[in-house]
């Protein structure tokens, strides 16, 4: 009975390390810039968001992670996290993404029509 607690406890331990890591590597790998924070939102450094990269779907693009996956609506532009099912509506593009990493661009490449 000690060795199953033990295993089950190995495996619990295994799988939140997974997810702190996992989430640790989704957060840092989404936006790879920095700089340019004020208008006109120039001089910064790093790779902008790779859209071409990400998946369609049929409302717009999503961007798998280990942990979480990053929804960017087609017409809207809303933001949204999705963990374990459950969708978090986060903000639309400031005005420093719409510069830098370029969705509205991106998006009618894949054919959506932005409003935003």
């Amino acid at each position: 009975m000690e060795t199953l607690k033990m295993i089950f406890a190995i495996i619990g331990f295994i799988y939140c390390m997974y997810i702190i890591i996992g989430l640790g590597i989704d957060v840092m790998t989404f936006d790879q810039t920095k700089g340019g924070y004020q208008p006109p939102y120039e001089g910064w450094t790093g790779r902008p968001v790779d859209w071409d990269s990400m998946d369609q779907t049929a409302t717009g693009l999503v961007k798998r992670g280990h942990v979480i996956d990053v929804h960017i609506n087609g017409t809207s532009g809303m933001i949204s996290f999705e963990l374990f099912g459950l969708r978090y509506d986060w903000q639309t593009p400031s005005d420093r993404a719409l510069k830098v990493h370029k969705p509205r661009e991106a998006l009618l490449r894949r054919g959506f029509r932005p409003e935003f």
